[in-house]
């Protein structure tokens, strides 16, 4: 993203370990949201399970202390770059980046041409989870990076 996500939204979809559960025990999206907001980014969740009381818990719980949290803490530092969507719309919408964290059979089956003419432009998909068609999105216009594929031909360095 241009070296930088600072000011960027970022629409985190899925905050569950896996699909089908609210279960956030030891989620990769914990780390991935911690960096994305230690690094300044907007981060927009949605998650059709999960509710915003477990992110916020989960995000303010240090790493490994998930087990023994201190829900004393106040997270009113991540209140300011978090935000819990009740709708996947709500979060993609003027959002720069789209990362699926979770894989969740509705993130398969939304209109992505309608999500990526409400996203700023240029206008990124992080498949984490390897389960949306990378080509269509490609035809549609993201930049498309999944887990463990080659890099878009636009992320590409010619030597």
């Amino acid at each position: 993203m241009f070296n930088t996500v600072a000011n960027k939204k970022i629409a985190v979809m899925g905050f569950a370990f896996k699909k089908d559960t609210g279960d956030t025990r030891e989620t990769p999206a914990i780390d991935v949201c911690k960096g994305l907001i230690r690094d300044g980014a907007k981060v927009s969740i949605f998650d059709p399970q999960v509710t915003s009381d477990q992110v916020f818990r989960d995000l303010s719980t240090s790493k490994f202390e998930w087990d023994r949290p201190d829900y004393s803490r106040s997270h009113t530092r991540i209140l300011d770059n978090v935000k819990v969507c009740s709708s996947p719309t709500e979060a993609m919408e003027g959002s720069h980046a789209i990362c699926v964290l979770t894989e969740w059979d509705e993130f398969k089956t939304y209109d992505y041409q309608a999500v990526y003419d409400k996203m700023c432009k240029p206008a990124f998909v992080f498949d984490g989870r390897n389960i949306l068609d990378h080509d269509k999105l490609r035809e549609i216009g993201f930049i498309v990076y999944a887990l463990g594929k080659p890099l878009d031909p636009f992320l590409q360095k010619n030597y």
